[in-house]
């Protein structure tokens, strides 16, 4: 039979108890109960991916993350033969009861089924461990989790029997901090209507054991009354609270009051988790009137294109008395507006403001009037302390909502195209975020850039008068591109015409090939072009320039040929290497057109001095890089030739002289 539902305090996740570093924790008796089960992911059961475990007898302690790192602890039973489980949960912005629907809270745990301590430290079992019966031998000790800073956690401890003895709890071991650094201290004060109370809000949380009801820890100056009992908002479910209700005496008169804490009956003053009091004598001022009509302190700023603005008042408005359809509020202006709504953000009946809100939103900027006035209900707002709110106005700023829309000017290039962006600056614009291909920015409202001109470009620009923002983009895609380019020979003999291949890109409108001084033409593709005939070696420079007439535009590019003085194969019979400039190579006069060309020369013991596969290279008379005596050397010649496809083998003779 399952026991009881857990409903005492610490043992339901949403009134855990509030843990202090420092602090061992012991429990000498845990009421028997039970409340749902929870989820253990990796472990066997009929759940997938882990299995419900029976939470029972539990108690629960929640702390925050102050300073990041690893959380070691360690649960210590009273008896040898007891066996706590345990699994750590974040519970960061969520209800503390979500725990047991929100898988994604667990951080880690154990559960194993061994008598003795349990917890989590460095040398810890790197996961949860899965139920088992004891005594066992089951590691207790999971690896330490890293806590996040500013994340809330809960841990839940649990013992499956009946009857135990207690343990003692305690953190330490790991690097985080999750003692609150803060020491308590008053806050405010704060008298209601009739003077007979006070509201008193603190900086942090303080035991609800460490209040008396009596209230003996305040007192206030002039003592014009006692406080006769004290109330935390919070102590009915939980163990600790950070506002808390004097009741006086006697009501106060009209004056400027200091609230004063000093030790209570039961010798200390209001002390935090840890035990840290409130400073003796600590004081706080507040001032008590008899209630008087009150105005609205403001109006909130307001945002971009709103459709609402927040109302604020010096003191809380019953909520019951703002009219829903707004009709408590009239609003006038540069542009029209037309009130649809208002409401609080009421708790316990009270609000500390009113939204009011418009059928449009703003998107004319200037100065508005907003009149407060008695609704359609025929009466007016109401503070607090009951007392009518009268009609009155205030104004309040709005701004003017912006366009991120730009223009560009461009220049049109062959090769790369200027660009230059600019924004209006209408409406009060003063920032301006360009980029440009997500790795270039400026923050000018005009910008100038170069892109290829064939390119695709991305553009953004973030505009801000602010308050208001706008973003605009592009995608510019650039293909105006006119590159010149060509191929041909090198070298050419002088009976040969030169072929030239147009290889340029983009678009082109008209051509213009030179041959150097000697001749051109306006074709695309001209015909092979015929150099005069000079008798010596010539270099001619052939230029090509491509236009594009629309966008006034011109590339150009050019090479240097040779051609050759003739293309005659025929080989000297004598050459002189005396370094005078003269006849000093040997070599096959002008083979230009013979391929598989093999050259060789042997002297007369027919050794190899000399051998080229190149029509170019040249013998210069030496062997081993000694320069040969004077003689007759033999030469070999074997080509094909390029025009007739006939093989040819010559040989003969050459006189070195010197």
């Amino acid at each position: 039979m399952k026991a009881q539902v857990c409903s005492n305090l610490g043992q339901t996740p949403s009134t855990a108890f509030p843990v202090c570093g420092t602090t061992v924790f012991r429990q000498n008796n845990v009421p028997i109960c039970n409340t749902t089960d929870v989820f253990v992911p990796g472990c066997p059961g009929a759940a997938a991916g882990g299995a419900d475990y029976e939470n029972k007898n539990p108690f629960y302690y929640r702390f925050t993350c102050f300073v990041a790192g690893t959380l070691g602890f360690t649960i210590t039973p009273l008896a040898a033969n007891e066996d706590y489980d345990w699994q750590l949960y974040d519970i960061t912005g969520k209800n503390p009861d979500q725990i047991f629907t929100d898988n994604t809270t667990i951080v880690t745990g154990n559960w194993a089924g061994t008598y003795g301590p349990t917890g989590a430290s460095a040398t810890g079992f790197n996961g949860i461990q899965c139920a088992s019966s004891p005594p066992d031998n089951a590691p207790t000790f999971a690896k330490m989790p890293t806590l996040i800073v500013g994340h809330e956690y809960i841990l839940m401890v649990s013992h499956f029997t009946d009857t135990q003895s207690g343990y003692n709890l305690a953190f330490s071991g790991g690097t985080a901090v999750i003692t609150d650094p803060t020491e308590p201290h008053l806050l405010s004060a704060k008298a209601d209507c009739d003077g007979t109370k006070i509201t008193v809000k603190l900086n942090k949380k303080v035991r609800c054991n460490s209040n008396t009801i009596t209230g003996s820890e305040f007192s206030i100056i002039p003592a014009v009354a006692t406080v006769i009992s004290a109330t935390p908002d919070s102590c009915a479910f939980g163990f600790d609270f950070d506002e808390i209700v004097l009741t006086l005496s006697a009501p106060m008169t009209n004056n400027n009051y200091q609230l004063v804490i000093k030790n209570g009956t039961d010798n200390n003053t209001l002390l935090d988790i840890c035990g840290r009091n409130i400073p003796v004598d600590e004081q706080v001022p507040f001032l008590y009137a008899i209630p008087q009509p009150i105005f609205a302190d403001s109006v909130g700023k307001a945002g971009c294109a709103t459709d609402s603005v927040i109302v604020y008042f010096p003191k809380k408005v019953a909520c019951n008395t703002i009219s829903p359809d707004g009709s408590d509020f009239t609003v006038t202006g540069p542009a029209p507006l037309t009130v649809a709504t208002a409401y609080g953000n009421c708790v316990n009946g009270k609000s500390d403001y009113a939204i009011v809100k418009f059928t449009t939103p703003i998107h004319v900027g200037g100065t508005y009037q907003l009149t407060l006035k008695a609704g359609n209900d025929g009466s007016v707002i109401l503070d607090e302390c009951g007392q009518e709110m009268p009609e009155h106005t205030r104004s309040f700023v709005a701004a003017d909502t912006v366009n991120a829309g730009f223009t560009y000017t461009t220049v049109l290039s062959c090769l790369q195209n200027t660009y230059t962006f600019n924004h209006n600056g209408a409406n009060n614009v003063n920032s301006w975020n360009w980029t440009f291909n997500n790795n270039i920015r400026a923050n000018t409202p005009l910008h100038t850039i170069i892109f290829p001109a064939t390119s695709t470009n991305d553009i953004q620009l973030i505009v801000s008068n602010g308050t208001c923002a706008d973003t605009a983009a592009l995608q510019l895609v650039l293909n105006n591109e006119v590159r010149a380019s060509f191929t041909m020979p090198d070298i050419i003999c002088p009976e040969d015409p030169l072929e030239v291949v147009n290889t340029s890109t983009g678009i082109v409108t008209s051509w213009e090939w030179k041959y150097d001084v000697t001749g051109s033409s306006t074709l695309k593709d001209p015909p092979p072009y015929l150099f005069p005939a000079r008798n010596v070696d010539a270099f001619y420079t052939v230029k090509l320039l491509a236009y594009n007439n629309i966008i006034g535009c011109v590339d150009s590019a050019r090479k240097v040929v040779r051609v050759l003085d003739f293309c005659l194969i025929d080989v000297p019979s004598a050459f002189t290497p005396n370094n005078d400039g003269l006849n000093d190579f040997f070599h096959p006069h002008t083979a230009f057109k013979a391929e598989n060309y093999d050259f060789r020369v042997y002297n007369r013991w027919g050794q190899l001095v000399f051998q080229s596969r190149n029509w170019q290279e040249k013998w210069d008379g030496r062997f081993g890089g000694v320069l040969q005596n004077p003689g007759v050397f033999v030469w070999m010649l074997s080509y094909k030739h390029r025009d007739t496809g006939k093989d040819v083998f010559r040989k003969g003779t050459v006189t070195l002289i010197r």
